[in-house]
């Protein structure tokens, strides 16, 4: 087996394999042609707790309908909400908007990591990521894919905050000066096609022999992270209103969890127990059920009630067609979907 130490091959072997295994990617140039730096970000901030083939489609259509950040930046708030509605996570939407503000104040993008961190919603992985593969700069870019394909290579078994500085500290003395950004995407590919979390493909993986991990016997069992803490759940109830087919939707405030995005009205959601069904005005309330819904630091149990209504209901709000409703986030959708016996509408 190669030795640690011999790592300095590692960033030519990986290359090599890159120019022949490259992922397709809708926000990727060909190798060698230049990457536009408002598709690296866009990618880079949906691509953020979200799968690739999740994120595409929603690049696709932000793209073609605001190519350029001065597109986005000049974007009411409220389009720019219903277009990301199920990607969630959705205060990376309103930060997305406003680093497209600033990104065009500024007259473009900042060419350096340090200059991308300024931005809102870009911490050190985006900015690393953006600063390689857009700019050229020897910046590491150390993800969720990197930290598993490293954890491998140097079988790190200690404490997880701890080693996580290490294998960056490596990848960083790595990151070579020619094509620094093909680096940083050789990585991200072989963690998400080759060095999987629960399968890794070692027969084919181009740095099998400097796989401390693979030597042992058992790669799977890296990266050595502390058992998750259960998440906390809650629960709350959804309203359906409906009308002559259609349904009452409101918007959240602007700020706080799914702020500023179309929902379906909604008592507080808390912890403990369920809490009392009290409907926001007098109907002839159903009971249809319940959706769960995991978001990032709890799990939800939302009950969800329908009444047929002559009227519009108290507030400011509007009726939709529920066949053609897209801008929800995920959990009302759900509860739309339970009410309507429809399904949950994605792009």
């Amino acid at each position: 087996m190669t030795r640690r130490s011999d790592f300095r091959e590692l960033p030519a072997r990986l290359l090599a394999w890159f120019d022949r295994h490259a992922r397709v990617l809708p926000w990727r140039a060909p190798i060698g042609v230049a990457r536009d730096p408002y598709r690296v970000w866009l990618a880079e901030i949906m691509l953020q707790q979200t799968t690739v083939p999740h994120a595409a489609p929603y690049f696709q259509a932000f793209t073609q309908r605001w190519p350029r950040v001065e597109d986005l930046a000049a974007a009411p708030e409220e389009d720019v909400m219903r277009a990301w509605a199920g990607l969630g996570y959705y205060a990376r939407a309103r930060n997305l908007l406003k680093c497209a503000r600033e990104v065009a104040a500024r007259g473009g993008f900042p060419e350096t990591s340090a200059g991308l961190r300024e931005l809102p919603g870009i911490g050190p992985y985006t900015a690393g990521a953006i600063a390689a593969i857009a700019f050229g700069e020897r910046s590491a870019a150390v993800d969720g894919n990197v930290d598993r394909v490293f954890a491998r290579l140097m079988a790190l078994k200690g404490e997880w905050a701890e080693e996580k500085k290490r294998l960056a500290a490596e990848v960083a003395r790595l990151v070579p000066d020619e094509r620094p950004g093909d680096f940083a995407e050789a990585l991200m590919d072989l963690g998400a096609t080759i060095c999987t979390p629960a399968a890794p493909n070692c027969m084919i993986c181009p740095l099998t022999d400097m796989c401390a991990a693979r030597a042992e016997g058992a790669p799977e069992r890296y990266p050595v992270k502390p058992p998750k803490v259960a998440k906390p759940v809650r629960y709350g109830h959804a309203w359906v209103y409906r009308r002559r087919g259609k349904v009452w939707l409101v918007r959240r405030p602007p700020e706080g969890l799914l702020g500023g995005m179309l929902a379906l009205p909604s008592a507080v959601w808390q912890e403990g127990e369920a809490p009392e069904a009290v409907p926001p005005s007098k109907a002839d309330w159903q009971a249809l059920g319940e959706v769960r819904h995991v978001f990032t630091h709890f799990t939800l149990r939302l009950s969800v009630w329908q009444a047929e209504t002559p009227r519009n209901p108290a507030g400011e709000g509007m009726w939709a067609d529920p066949e053609e409703e897209t801008g929800l986030p995920t959990v009302f959708a759900k509860a739309l979907a339970l009410a309507t016996g429809g399904k949950v509408r994605r792009r």
